[in-house]
């Protein structure tokens, strides 16, 4: 079984003294991608929930439109890495063909081996109109995040990325030391138990950059709550693509930074309510 993090030994200088003890580190490995016998993509992520990596990194990249499309996945263990081998239906594998590349991306590194600009600021999709949520909705998924992350709080050192919804919470929560890995294991999560995207919001430890945004998109998720500041692009990204993108939220408050009207003043909310 892959290890998410590590006991490792270090010395610290502390109150004026040296101290011998221990510390845990998230792992870190080279996972390869790989569709019908081609490599896409190489990633260092957390060794941890690898089917919802390769089935949430399949749909946000667009190599496939559903988990059915993956006809069979493995997860191999090599010497320097692990492989996550997946064969898709034919006419999935003739997409991917032609559209196959290598991308070597380090750690918190979504964009690279992209080839062109266009490419990297695509239009984010369109998401579908969903229910409006209280402040108290907001606020509530934020303090069910820390508790959860069983990783972060072994290490301070992942990232986490959760989809929350009013009648269940918290009802997937996934850590990675990348932040997009994160969300794409997310997405693998949401989608292999089809739970509806709409119903609900995604919460990041991370910042929000504009491809978190695309890949929230591609969920159809239509509220991005961050504990970080949005860039700009993200959040002009964010506005096209009909998201509302709540930022900088923290135990005493939060910012809203476009389509304000999902996030309601009333407090006894009890009905769902919709948006255009």
């Amino acid at each position: 079984m892959h290890q998410p993090h590590r006991i490792v030994d270090r010395r610290a200088w502390r109150n004026g003294r040296f101290e011998e003890g221990t510390r845990a580190v998230p792992e870190e490995a080279a996972v390869a991608l790989t569709y019908n016998g081609g490599t896409y993509a190489v990633m260092m992520a957390t060794p941890q929930d690898l089917t919802d990596f390769a089935i949430g990194f399949s749909l946000s990249e667009g190599v496939v439109r559903s988990p059915r499309d993956v006809l069979s996945l493995d997860i191999i263990d090599l010497d320097d890495g692990i492989e996550l081998r997946m064969w898709l239906a034919q006419e999935r594998a003739e997409l991917v063909n032609e559209r196959r590349r290598l991308i070597a991306g380090p750690t918190g590194c979504g964009l690279c081996g992209i080839d062109s600009i266009a490419e990297a600021v695509r239009p984010a999709a369109i998401v579908a109109r969903g229910r409006a949520f209280a402040p108290r909705d907001v606020m509530a998924a934020l303090s069910g995040l820390a508790p959860l992350q069983e990783i972060n709080n072994r290490t301070r050192a992942v990232h986490a990325a959760s989809f929350w919804t009013p009648s269940h919470g918290i009802v997937a929560l996934r850590e990675d030391v990348g932040r997009h890995n994160a969300l794409d294991k997310l997405a693998g999560a949401l989608a292999r138990h089809d739970i509806a995207a709409g119903d609900g919001m995604v919460v990041l430890t991370s910042r929000v950059s504009v491809e978190m945004v695309q890949k929230a998109a591609t969920i159809g998720v239509p509220v991005i709550v961050a504990v970080s500041a949005p860039t700009a692009l993200a959040i002009r990204t964010a506005d096209a693509a009909g998201i509302t993108l709540v930022a900088v939220a923290r135990s005493d408050g939060f910012e809203i930074f476009t389509h304000h009207a999902r996030i309601v003043a009333h407090a006894d909310l009890k009905e769902p309510a919709y948006v255009g």
